[in-house]
């Protein structure tokens, strides 16, 4: 049996990985694998820039500066991530100018 092209991720879906980092709910090497699964197997399929953003910067979200050192990117920029998905998610005529 053959399987259809891969799906994406909803943006509901990518908006909830942001804030289960910021709320703790899933930890960031979870949603950096969960992402980078889905940017391999999305390569040839057509996907909502948005989503596509998204998975690109999520995809990374658990490096950090050193063996054990802070995080490249800490909560506040993946608030800043967060915030900015949320406005490229809003249909144009909602954006602010």
């Amino acid at each position: 049996m053959m399987s259809g092209p891969p799906t994406p991720p909803s943006r509901v879906d990518v908006e909830a990985r942001f804030a289960a980092i910021l709320d703790g709910g899933q930890s960031r090497d979870e949603v950096d694998r969960w992402a980078t699964r889905a940017l391999r197997s999305l390569e040839c399929a057509e996907v909502d820039e948005v989503i596509w953003w998204a998975l690109g910067v999520l995809s990374g979200v658990d490096l950090r500066h050193g063996p054990g050192g802070p995080y490249l990117h800490d909560d506040e920029q993946v608030l800043g991530w967060l915030v900015e998905f949320r406005k490229r998610s809003a249909p144009s005529g909602d954006r602010p100018g």
